[in-house]
């Protein structure tokens, strides 16, 4: 985590948070990748930039599905005149507002992956929910689905029922972020499909901003969304994803026990998670991700 001049507000497993002032946050998205859990000792070169420039792509086309808490993606011209530090935030801040969030994660999910798929082999239902008799590992679902979970501090979230969600949230907010989560998905999804990528899930973070409910933090980025190429999609087996399946596939491959210490990743693992990365926000977007701010620079990590 590099320093600045602001008050730390928190750190997740990949962005740090800090504040402005008392409207407005300022996050910084690094290249820290964790797999099964655990960060890696080595950071995923451009992997924050990634991140910022996928969200800015969504949240700019969702625009008329929800607001959002988006402010800008300028570093503050005040915050440090140190030329390496404004090298390395290029590209992977995001200014936003402070916003009061939900205490619930808004996952919506089209096809049968992931935790989902697990739980309707042992109970043929998702979160709780009965499902069709007969369907497969990766099968498209009827209609896409809002599967909420819980946010925990510790640990690994819960799949939770929209009733145990409308306990949290608030029934009438429970309703509103499942509105907001099932048409920001499906517009995006439609939108993936003309590019050849499928949304599988995704999860979203939604937060209240004057009386509004928010889209906020990262969007259908690929740490927080399944992506499939759709010419790889066959339902009945896992297809591979935009994301960190080489590090993933690698890790597997090591007999390592998923407790840390990781092993050390070697370069070429990290080149390929890399450009996994890059591909999939220049197939959803159509644009160069060398134009990206702080991109063709890309300056030692200050991880």
């Amino acid at each position: 985590m590099i320093e600045l001049p602001l008050r730390h507000v928190a750190s997740g497993k990949v962005r740090d948070i800090y504040e402005l002032d008392d409207k407005h946050l300022l996050f910084v998205t690094s290249d820290r990748m964790s797999a099964f859990d655990v960060i890696m000792a080595e950071p995923i070169p451009d992997k924050g930039r990634v991140l910022t420039a996928v969200t800015a792509f969504w949240l700019e086309r969702l625009a008329d599905v929800a607001p959002n808490h988006l402010v800008g993606f300028d570093v503050p011209a005040s915050l440090t005149s140190d030329a390496e530090v404004n090298a390395y935030l290029a590209g992977r801040v995001m200014v936003v507002r402070k916003a009061e969030m939900l205490p619930i994660e808004c996952i919506v999910r089209g096809y049968l992956s992931g935790s989902a798929w697990a739980e309707y082999k042992r109970s043929q239902s998702m979160h709780g929910t009965a499902l069709p008799a007969g369907l497969r590992q990766s099968e498209k679902l009827p209609e896409p689905v809002f599967t909420p979970s819980t946010k925990a501090e510790e640990g690994h979230d819960e799949n939770i029922s929209f009733e145990a969600a409308s306990a949290l949230a608030g029934a009438d907010r429970a309703a509103e972020a499942r509105r907001i989560s099932l048409a920001a998905y499906q517009k995006a999804a439609d939108l993936a499909a003309e590019r050849g990528i499928i949304i599988a899930d995704t999860k979203f973070e939604l937060g209240m901003i004057d009386g509004q409910l928010c889209i906020c933090d990262e969007v259908l980025t690929p740490d927080s969304s399944r992506f499939w190429p759709a010419d790889a999609w066959e339902p009945g087996s896992t297809p591979p994803s935009f994301d960190k399946q080489p590090l993933r596939d690698w890790l597997e491959g090591t007999g390592w026990d998923k407790t840390p210490p990781p092993p050390a990743l070697p370069a070429d693992v990290v080149e390929a998670t890399r450009a996994r990365y890059v591909e999939a926000y220049e197939r959803l977007t159509g644009q160069s991700f060398a134009d990206w701010p702080g991109v063709s620079a890309r300056p030692a990590s200050l991880e």
